[in-house]
């Protein structure tokens, strides 16, 4: 799927809140509010499985360091959140999405040889060029007898690097953005049936 953080949310919730209306009766949902009265994250549980979606993701859980002087971006004029922790887990099946967006006064050059020599410790590191400024986390669009990461999109002034394997995967997009550039840092793990988070 090819969209922000939000909709990569939605899309992932959206397809479960059906199956949890019809489980209501035996499910709990426990929701926390931030002081401005907005959800900061929602659980809900399950026979069936569970979903967590928070806004308050951290860093720590992507994985790599922020790069120095750094800011993590506010709430957008859109009102979308520009960091998303979500965890879905149901019968053997199990995807953790965590995301944070950046902004820096670097060069977008500076910022890939950072993100390049950070992502090494886990690979080699795969550099694509893309129009959007989207990371692609849907597992229907990809060649299920492979599990190398590939190149998706068209070409552009987007740089994205990413690492490992589709089903375990860090990714790092930047592009520029006014006189500085923009961040997202993107950690992505799918399990399946034997596997474990």
């Amino acid at each position: 799927m090819r969209g922000t953080k939000s909709q990569i949310v939605s899309t992932f919730a959206v397809g479960l809140a059906a199956l949890v209306a019809l489980l209501l009766p035996a499910c709990s949902v426990n929701v926390k509010k931030e002081q401005n009265g907005e959800d900061k994250q929602v659980d809900i549980r399950t026979p069936l499985g569970g979903i967590h979606v928070s806004k308050g993701a951290n860093v720590a859980d992507v994985g790599l360091a922020v790069y120095p002087g750094a800011r993590l971006k506010q709430q957008g004029s859109d009102g979308e959140d520009k960091s998303a922790n979500v965890d879905i887990s149901s019968f053997g099946f199990r995807v953790k999405v965590v995301a944070l967006e950046y902004e820096s006064d670097d060069s977008p050059a500076k910022l890939v040889a950072y993100y390049k020599d950070q992502l090494q410790k886990y690979g080699h590191v795969l550099e694509c060029h893309t129009s959007n400024f989207d990371v692609n986390t849907d597992p229907k669009h990809w060649d299920h007898d492979s599990h190398e990461l590939t190149c998706e999109g068209s070409k552009g002034n987007n740089i994205e690097l990413k690492v490992g394997t589709k089903e375990n995967q860090h990714i790092v997009a930047v592009g520029p953005e006014g006189k500085g550039s923009k961040l997202s840092l993107v950690y992505v793990r799918i399990h399946g049936k034997d596997a474990e988070i």
